[in-house]
Parts: structure tokens; sequence; C-alpha cells
């Protein structure tokens, strides 16, 4: 069983998935709790950059390029 927390409101699923799908629903923080003291936390849904922003207008300007080999370059 999997619980789903947003603004103080819970909501129950059988599995993970239609606990994250669920999630991914809202506008909100969430947490979901689980067996074994399983916890996510997190805004569920930002899963696309269009135009340099995220779906919600913020700029991404996270760049993979200049993080690999950052500290193998810096030792040569």
């Amino acid at each position: 069983m999997f619980v789903v927390e947003c603004n103080e409101i819970e909501t129950e699923f059988a599995t993970l998935d239609l606990a994250m799908d669920y999630a991914k629903t809202l506008d909100c923080f969430v947490v979901i709790k689980g067996a074994g003291g399983l916890e996510i936390a997190g805004k569920f849904g930002v899963d696309s950059v269009e135009d340099g922003k995220t779906p919600d207008g913020i700029a991404y300007t996270w760049n993979k390029e200049s993080r690999i080999g950052r500290v193998k370059k810096e030792r040569s």
C-alpha cells in the first residue's frame, strides 16, 4: 500500500506506479510513503524543456557537457 500526501490530504494506492501517476497530476509538493520506510518527496510532472524553459517557465541552464570530464580536465 502506498500513500500520497498533498496539502495534508492522504490518498491510498495499491502500487507505486499508481501513486506516482496520481502525484504527477497534482500541482503541489507531495510525499509518497510505502512499506519498509520508503518515502519519495517532490513535485512531480516536470519532464520536458522547451525553448530553454521548464513547463512552469523557469529557465533551464543545466549543461551536461560542462560537467562530464571536468575533474579529469582539471588534473591535466
